[in-house]
C-alpha cells in the first residue's frame, strides 16, 4: 500500500482467499484493504494514537439517514455527552479533494451537527470547525487532542 502524509503505525495485515485484510480496532474485525480502508485505519489510530480519543467514543461506517437516503460516515466520533464531535471522510490517496467531498460531509453534518470535519485522501489533510453562526467552516491547523477545546 502506498505510504500516507500520516504517521506510521503497527496495523495488522493478512492474507483471507487471496484478498489483502486489515484488522478494524473499532469493529474488533478483519475488513478488505482497499486504498480508502488503507486511509481509514491509519486515521482511526491517528486519533487514538496521537490525539488520545477513547476508542469508545469512535463509530465506523455509523449509518445517517439524509432525506430518505441511508448513508454512512467514515468515522465518527462522539463526546463524552454521546453528542458527535468529529466526522471524519475518508477517500483513497488517488482521488482528490474537491468541493464535491467537503458538500459530503456538509450533507452529513446537516444531520449529525458535529463540531469538527476532518477531509482525508490520506496526502493532504483538512481540519475544519463548524461555525454555526455563520454557516460555514473554519479551517484548522490540526484537530485538537481529546479534551481540549
Amino acid at each position: 500500500m502506498q505510504p500516507l502524509n500520516l504517521p506510521t503505525y503497527k496495523l495488522r495485515i493478512k492474507s483471507n482467499e487471496n484478498k489483502l485484510v486489515i484488522f478494524d480496532i473499532i469493529r474488533k474485525k478483519y475488513v478488505v484493504l482497499t486504498p480508502e480502508e488503507w486511509v481509514r485505519q491509519h486515521l482511526i489510530h491517528y486519533l487514538i494514537e496521537e490525539k488520545k480519543y477513547p476508542i469508545s467514543l469512535i463509530a465506523v461506517e455509523k449509518k445517517v439517514t439524509i432525506n430518505k437516503l441511508t448513508k454512512r460516515t467514515d468515522i465518527l466520533v462522539f463526546d463524552n455527552t454521546g453528542l458527535p464531535n468529529i466526522i471524519v471522510e475518508c477517500k483513497a490517496p488517488s482521488v482528490k479533494i474537491t468541493q464535491a467531498t467537503f458538500d459530503q460531509i456538509a450533507r452529513y453534518n446537516l444531520k449529525l451537527t458535529s463540531e469538527f470535519l476532518i477531509v482525508s485522501n490520506g496526502l493532504e489533510h483538512f481540519f475544519c470547525k463548524m461555525d454555526t453562526e455563520n454557516e460555514c467552516y473554519i479551517f484548522l491547523e490540526n484537530i485538537p487532542n481529546y479534551g481540549d477545546k
